[in-house]
C-alpha cells in the first residue's frame, strides 16, 4: 500500500510541475522607430519590397503599429 501512494504522489506530482507550461519565450521590439526607417528604406533600395509596401509600412511605423 506504501509503494501504491508513494507512486500516486510521484506522479501528481509530476503531471502537477508539467502542466505549469514548461518555459515561454517573449520577445521585447527594442528596436527604435529611426531604426525602423531605415531598415524599410534599405529594403526598398535593394528591390526586396515595392513601392506601395515601402509607403505602407512607413505609414504604420510612423502611426506606431
Amino acid at each position: 500500500m506504501y509503494k501504491t501512494l508513494l507512486g500516486a504522489t510521484v506522479i501528481a506530482m509530476v503531471l502537477s510541475v508539467t502542466a505549469c507550461g514548461g518555459s515561454t519565450t517573449t520577445v521585447k521590439q527594442t528596436e527604435t522607430q529611426g531604426q525602423q526607417l531605415l531598415d524599410l528604406k534599405e529594403a526598398y533600395d535593394n528591390g526586396v519590397i515595392t513601392e506601395k509596401e515601402y509607403n505602407s509600412t512607413k505609414k504604420n511605423i510612423l502611426k506606431g503599429k
